[in-house]
């Protein structure tokens, strides 16, 4: 149960990880960025939590 548990953990961060960047890199993003400096919240919460789930998955699979 926990592999499975990883492997789904993995996918989803990974797919939080991509939907994080895709806001990152949008063009209303390098706008605000260009203005303000300041990317979305969105964005990083999408990165980090993506990150957060993988290294969480990949405990859970060893």
């Amino acid at each position: 149960m926990n592999k499975v548990l990883g492997i789904v953990l993995i996918i989803v961060g990974v797919a939080l990880a991509a939907w994080g960047y895709n806001i990152f890199d949008s063009a209303s993003s390098q706008l605000s960025r260009a203005f303000s400096g300041d990317a979305p919240i969105e964005a990083w919460a999408g990165m980090i939590g993506g990150a957060v789930c993988i290294l969480i998955g990949i405990t859970k699979v060893k």
